[in-house]
């Protein structure tokens, strides 16, 4: 009974600390403003394009550049008379999908090298961080283009591209993480028993790291979301027609004397988006910080 009771133990102190880390995130306001935005933007791009009059696509040459809430268009028109509202939501799922799916791509090869390196350290450990040192001496933005340049830019390849210069920042993360906990007794005393270095890696290791990989994952959603509208704003990501909050700010340059809501709604939509996943990653990283508890 003793035994029993005695693994008991750890659940009521674990459920306290996820209830503590809860309440601590739902008193940051920034993050919690950023969910809300992030909730709105995409349930917006998701449910809104089919209850609009217009598509993104139609063509009303009778209402070109058309201003905001002075017409039909309620976000106005663009040089074709295309609708912004329309092209703004469906540009959404075009930046949010390249946004979540990068990050997933990104984190998966940063944890999955973190975890290498952290666990076996020594030759390995070294050769896998420079390997990230290496990636990571190129700037970011410079090696997008360059590989952005040599492939078509469709929207898997434009988001394989921008996963693959995002995964560094997690794989030093996850280092440091499975480094500090390698020699804890809990790891010790479950390689006693004979686990595989997979689970030791993880099913052991892992999940105790987990904190920090939702902070650098929830930044990552951001920086991939900039880093395509940055890309499509040169011309070298998603291309016209389809539209791409970066594509209609590269569509926007020559009008914005004559009609600056062509640049203003979409920079003012990425603005949120990229500002709404930094507060949520705030308050994510404030959240599970463990020194932020009192009763630890």
């Amino acid at each position: 009974m003793s035994a029993v009771a005695g693994m008991a133990t750890p659940l009521p102190a674990m459920s306290r600390r996820r209830w503590r880390a809860l309440r601590r995130f739902a008193r940051h306001r920034l993050a919690m403003f950023g969910v809300a935005a992030i909730v709105l933007l995409v349930l917006g791009c998701a449910l809104l394009p089919q209850a609009l009059p217009y598509d993104d696509l139609h063509i009303d040459l009778r209402h070109r550049f058309q201003a905001p809430l002075a017409g039909p268009h309620l976000l106005g028109s663009d040089p074709l008379g295309r609708d912004i509202l329309a092209r703004l939501l469906m540009a959404g799922r075009i930046s949010l999908t390249v946004g979540f799916v990068a990050m997933l791509i990104s984190t998966v090869i940063g944890v999955v090298i973190g975890v290498f390196s952290g666990f076996y350290g020594g030759a390995i450990g070294a050769a896998l961080m420079r390997l990230v040192d290496a990636v990571l001496c190129f700037p970011s933005i410079f090696l997008l283009l360059a590989l952005a340049a040599l492939v078509s830019p469709t929207l898997p390849m434009l988001t394989l591209i921008i996963a693959l210069t995002a995964w560094m920042e997690v794989a030093r993360v996850v280092d440091g993480q499975i480094r500090a906990l390698r020699g804890r007794d809990f790891v010790v005393a479950v390689e006693a028993i004979g686990a595989s270095d997979l689970r030791l890696m993880f099913v052991e290791l892992l999940p105790n790291a987990i904190a920090p990989i939702v902070v650098a994952a929830t930044l990552n959603v951001a920086r991939a979301i900039l880093m395509e509208a940055y890309v499509s704003w040169l011309g070298y990501g998603i291309q016209p027609p389809t539209a791409s909050w970066g594509n209609m700010l590269n569509n926007a340059q020559e009008y914005l004397t004559s009609a600056p809501w062509l640049a203003l709604l979409p920079g003012a939509v990425i603005t949120l988006a990229v500002a709404s996943f930094n507060f949520v990653g705030d308050g994510l990283r404030d959240a599970l910080d463990p020194r932020m508890d009192p009763h630890r």
